[in-house]
């Protein structure tokens, strides 16, 4: 097993407890990083941490403040931060059993794995396991870590080869907005007015394109168009560019456009959806040297 846990402690229901260990599920992308440059010298502009607009301040004498009246602030250290009495920063204590399909997705944040701790014996995790597996539940507790408490939801993977769980964080309810605000604005005479002839021809064009899920079909394309933008001008070689592609006709008839649309029977592939960009490429700029910067004049 890679790296250290996440998170360690106990997961408890009422009086039975065992220790779990939380590993993220997910592995940030290396991504494209850009820094501030200036364009005449090519030298990284740097920012520095600094009181009343020019006194520059170490980052050891940095500490968190919270603003309690306009312009004063109360000093709170990194010791007093992390001494903070709660329970869940060791304990997720489940507070409740759902049904899994009864989480909505728009609650779920970021996945973890959950593994026994292997300072325990697995016996209590397995019985637990194959319990919430069978009555198709996910547990809801609380847990503290990265300075805030999470709501999270603890289940069993589809996979049933699978034998550890699966941790999600989950948003409260506060964090959610009213979908209301948003759907409201839609006119209820739009699903009433619906022509049963072209709801038939809809499903018909939804089922020629549902197969199952491959994730692996899917790629980050930008970042592989930045790459190579990035390599292009680092050997000072034509700058691939985007294809122009012409503007979808505007829908007149919908009905032609379903009987159209579900005609053809090819089903897209991802990458066939997104295209090859493409183009007739032009010569890249020299790349920027380093070197002094010249003054420029008020």
């Amino acid at each position: 097993m890679a790296g250290r846990p996440y998170w360690s402690g106990q997961f408890k229901i009422s009086l039975v407890s065992f220790g779990i260990q939380l590993y993220p599920a997910t592995a940030s992308q290396g991504g494209i990083a850009f820094h501030q440059i200036d364009r005449e010298t090519g030298e990284r502009i740097r920012h520095l941490n600094v009181i009343n607009g020019d006194q520059p301040v170490e980052n050891s004498e940095i500490v968190k403040g919270y603003e309690y009246s306009k312009g004063k602030y109360l000093i709170i250290e990194p010791d007093e931060i992390a001494n903070v009495r709660i329970e869940t920063k060791n304990v997720i204590d489940v507070q409740q059993f759902v049904d899994v399909d009864e989480l909505p997705p728009t609650l779920f944040e970021k996945p973890y794995f959950v593994v026994p701790d292997p300072k325990e014996s697995p016996d209590a995790f397995a019985v637990v396991r194959k319990a919430m597996e069978e009555t198709g539940k996910a547990a809801i507790g609380e847990l503290a870590f990265g300075g805030r408490e999470h709501l999270v939801a603890i289940a069993v993977p589809k996979n049933a080869e699978e034998r550890g769980m699966m941790a999600y964080l989950l948003r409260y309810g506060e964090e959610l907005r009213d979908s209301k605000e948003y759907f409201s604005q839609i006119p209820a005479a739009s699903e009433k007015s619906i022509d049963k002839k072209q709801l038939a021809m809809a499903t018909q064009l939804i089922e020629a394109y549902s197969r199952p899920f491959d994730l692996d079909a899917y790629k980050d394309d930008y970042e592989a168009a930045l790459r190579e933008l990035i390599e292009a001008k680092r050997k000072n070689a034509p700058l691939p560019l985007e294809e122009k592609t012409a503007k979808p006709a505007k829908v007149i008839n919908l009905m032609d456009a379903l009987r159209e649309s579900v005609s053809k029977t090819k089903k897209p592939v991802a990458s066939e959806r997104r295209g090859s960009a493409k183009a007739e490429p032009k010569k890249g700029p020299v790349l920027v040297g380093t070197g002094k910067r010249k003054h420029r004049a008020a």
